[in-house]
């Protein structure tokens, strides 16, 4: 890959690679590592894609198997809690506190398609394949996570 493809992947993707990597690991210095590696491994990329969306795609299942490398490593283990990392954040808005709080306590298996989904507005059988799943998961997996989202909002609102 010559220089100015790169840089004009690099431009265009860094930001959603950083996301999906803060979806899965809910830090900002590995999300940033993250971020690193995979850009390196799409300098060393031989690959010739097919389109932006091929490229898109490759990006965000290397940030995803990324991600999942970082938190089965031993460093992993020994991380800040959320709620340190949400007291360093600001909002706009009160509700969007609790929101960003009640979606970072999903568990990874719910809280990574779910971003996926509603974020980067990938249909259902995209979530499968970049997440390496059945669709028929996916879509039990978002039907979980909002049933937990809307308990857990629900009992926020009424604390």
């Amino acid at each position: 890959m010559d220089d100015e493809t790169f840089a004009c992947y690099a431009g265009r993707y860094a930001d959603t690679i950083y996301r999906v990597a803060f979806n899965s690991c809910k830090n900002a210095a590995d999300a940033q590592d993250i971020v690193q590696n995979v850009l390196l491994k799409l300098y060393r990329c031989q690959t010739d894609f097919e389109s932006q969306e091929h490229a898109r795609r490759w990006v965000i299942r290397v940030a995803v198997n990324e991600s999942k490398k970082l938190l089965c490593s031993a460093w992993f283990r020994k991380s800040v809690a959320l709620e340190d990392y949400a007291a360093t954040l600001e909002f706009q808005q009160p509700e969007e506190s609790g929101l960003f709080l009640a979606v970072m306590a999903l568990p990874k298996k719910y809280r990574v398609p779910l971003y996926l989904y509603y974020y980067e507005d990938y249909p259902v059988k995209e979530v499968a394949a970049l997440c390496g799943l059945k669709e028929s998961t996916v879509q039990t997996r978002l039907q979980r996570a909002r049933q937990k989202l809307k308990t857990m909002l629900t009992n926020l609102e009424e604390d």
